[in-house]
């Protein structure tokens, strides 16, 4: 295995075991406001969104969180500062809406992840358990929709937002016939 994979499958297993980096301590304590300010954990809120029909489902959709505890941690970084790697770990529930009709789903999107941010733009998703990932016509080796893609795998997402999911274990859940 590859120095990189090596350091992402460790990672990816400590958090998803609810490890922390070896550097912290239990909540609140002395050595926490260290890494606090030496970039630990911090929370990274999900916003909500919207799409017309036709970009993702064939109606308009609306989503919002309705549970939002992601936290990332910046592991590596640009000689700019810049993010290059960034763990996420939290439970997030996103209320997936169809706003012509008023059905919902609130879907389980709180996986843990590593995602390498790349020079050129591209982003490499390393991902145990569900993400809510978005495709537009022709824009990933998944049918324009929205999914719960649940399991172990990869989502590569190419400078020009081509989206290409690689299953290790796992499968998809189809969010617009679910509320369609």
């Amino acid at each position: 295995m590859s120095g990189v994979v090596c350091v992402v499958v460790s990672a990816l297993a400590a958090l998803a075991l609810g490890g922390a980096p070896a550097a912290a301590s239990p909540a609140g304590g002395p050595a926490s406001a260290v890494a606090a300010a030496a970039g630990g954990w911090e929370p990274a809120p999900s916003a909500p969104w919207g799409v017309p029909a036709g970009a993702r489902c064939d109606f308009p959709v609306h989503g919002e969180a309705v549970v939002d505890e992601v936290e990332r941690l910046v592991l590596a970084r640009y000689p700019d500062g810049s993010p290059k790697q960034v763990a996420y770990r939290g439970d997030l529930v996103v209320r997936v809406v169809n706003t012509d009709t008023g059905v919902a789903y609130d879907a389980d999107a709180g996986g843990t992840a590593v995602v390498e941010h790349r020079a050129d733009g591209s982003q490499l998703w390393t991902v145990f358990g569900p993400v809510l990932v978005g495709v537009g016509e022709g824009g990933g080796n998944l049918a324009r929709g929205l999914y719960i893609v649940d399991g172990v795998y990869t989502l590569e997402i190419s400078r020009t937002g081509y989206k290409t999911v690689t299953m290790a274990y796992g499968g998809q859940d189809d969010l617009c016939a679910r509320i369609g």
